[in-house]
């Protein structure tokens, strides 16, 4: 494909004008399931390759390359035809294939990735010209399939600005980063329990890759994920994705990870990595707290992971996971027991605090990266503010983090030092017992210079909704304790 750069603009020049596709989400929706069954079907052709008794699990009529390719004769279906076809025979046929427990991963993952998909379009002439544009890829081309990962970069780079969909992609210099420090090891595993579109085992894998030397190392960088996403959009994307980091077997899965009480995890089900950007903001079912022991039992979703990554991660297990600020500052009992349970069963060696608006425009909630491990109890926990760089207010759309915005902290990593920066601490050191008397108040080396932003009013409803979500767990503790004070609910 000469036009490789241009590839996004092309196919959304033309969706812009369908009117089935309202928003940039709906279009990378729609664009996803058309890549996952080009990307597919270049792997299927692969697996033949090498594997003689291969058999596709998508009926040979309904493959990309029977319906989709278009071979300049004429013949390729178009306009009502085309909608026809792929509304009442792809899809149906996709969402209903026959999976059993025996499927293979690489097939079963066809239905998963269908099961909730949708077909936005609704001009079959735009459809043809855009699936016209994503089989000029050329995925047998080495060169270009890597090359493509790059775009497909940029594509998912565009859910953070679409709306809700940026709770899916945590911008990839974080990603990179966390990975770096992390530090994996031919031969470990790693999970994400909430991985959205992928981006914390595709930052995992290129640091993985610069230690794969033989075949037995290669094996090993294929098998070393596991991923577990809820929603059905950014699970097909993150599928997408780790088949262009040539992962054949894809552990990707389609699924819930709260919906497993913690106390039957067993060592077959612990990672010896965990990366996470953890959803936060949002509340589950009141029954998922029962899959948790009463004393860590929360209405923030974020801290319900938090106790799955502890239960999940093996001995000697290290992990790198994003929190918002109201973890750090939380006092309602779980989260207490929580971070208790952190300081005395992990060794919680270091937080940083990041700026504001990482994730603009999607959130300016503010987060921090806690590194942990499970190498004994915490002894003592270094905090460090990573401030704005020089020149930068605040990170958007048009100016986003970078990997070199990193470089302060990561300079700092290996010769720590206690840093104050205007009369206020930037890098602190504090014993466990200094965060015991504190009340695990973890809200230390912040950031003293607030500026104001001026925000939209649609983003300020946005932002009160997620700090009222935050605040909804200790609103649930007061309440309980009210009513128990009360002689229990009235009849």
């Amino acid at each position: 494909m000469s036009n490789l750069s241009g590839f996004v603009k092309r196919i959304r020049d033309i969706m812009r004008n369908d009117a089935g596709i309202n928003g940039d989400a709906q279009r990378i929706e729609q664009i996803a399931w058309m890549l996952f069954l080009k990307v597919y079907d270049a792997k299927e052709n692969d697996w033949k390759w090498y594997d003689d008794s291969y058999r596709s699990i998508i009926p040979e009529e309904l493959r990309w390359s029977s319906w989709a390719a278009d071979d300049k004769s004429g013949s390729a279906l178009t306009g009502d035809s085309l909608l026809d076809f792929v509304n009442n025979s792809l899809f149906p046929a996709l969402k209903s294939l026959d999976v059993t427990v025996q499927t293979p991963v690489r097939q079963s993952v066809v239905q998963s990735v269908f099961s909730d998909a949708n077909q936005y379009m609704k001009d079959g002439v735009l459809l043809r010209q855009v699936l016209n544009i994503i089989d000029e890829l050329d995925f047998s081309d080495y060169n270009e399939i890597h090359a493509f990962g790059e775009i497909y970069e940029t594509i998912l780079k565009e859910l953070q600005s679409a709306g809700s969909a940026g709770e899916f992609y945590t911008p990839r210099a974080v990603t990179d980063f966390m990975a770096k420090m992390i530090k994996p090891e031919i031969g470990e595993k790693m999970a994400d329990f909430a991985c959205g579109t992928g981006g914390f085992i595709t930052s995992w894998l290129k640091e993985l890759d610069r230690q794969v030397v033989t075949t037995k190392d290669r094996e090993a960088y294929g098998e070393s994920v596991y991923g577990i996403e809820k929603k059905q959009f950014p699970y097909m994307l993150c599928v997408t994705n780790m088949l262009l980091h040539d992962l054949d077997v894809p552990n990707i899965f389609h699924g819930n990870s709260l919906l497993k009480n913690v106390l039957d995890y067993t060592d077959e089900d612990r990672f010896d990595v965990i990366l996470m950007n953890p959803p936060y903001g949002g509340n589950e079912k009141a029954e998922v707290k029962n899959h948790f022991p009463s004393d860590l039992a929360s209405s923030e979703t974020a801290d319900l992971f938090m106790s799955v990554i502890m239960y999940r991660l093996k001995e000697n297990g290290r992990a790198a996971v994003i929190l918002p600020d109201g973890f750090l500052f939380g006092t309602d009992t779980a989260k207490i027991n929580i971070k208790k349970k952190l300081l005395s069963e992990f060794n919680l060696h270091t937080v940083v605090r990041m700026p504001g608006s990482v994730f603009a425009p999607y959130t300016s909630i503010t987060t921090n990266i806690l590194f942990f491990d499970k190498n004994g109890p915490t002894k003592e926990t270094w905090f460090y503010r990573l401030d704005m760089p020089e020149g930068i207010k605040h990170f958007s759309k048009t100016k986003p983090m970078k990997p070199e915005h990193f470089e302060p902290v990561i300079n700092w990593w290996n010769k720590r030092e206690e840093i104050s920066a205007d009369g206020f601490d930037k890098a602190k050191r504090y014993t466990r017992e200094e965060l015991e008397e504190k009340g695990y108040n973890f809200d230390l080396c912040g950031y003293p210079h607030e500026e104001e932003e001026i925000l939209t009013p649609l983003k300020l409803i946005h932002r009160y909704e997620e700090q009222r979500s935050a605040l909804n767990s200790e609103i649930d503790r007061v309440l309980s304790e009210i009513t128990a004070m009360l002689g229990g609910k009235e009849e």
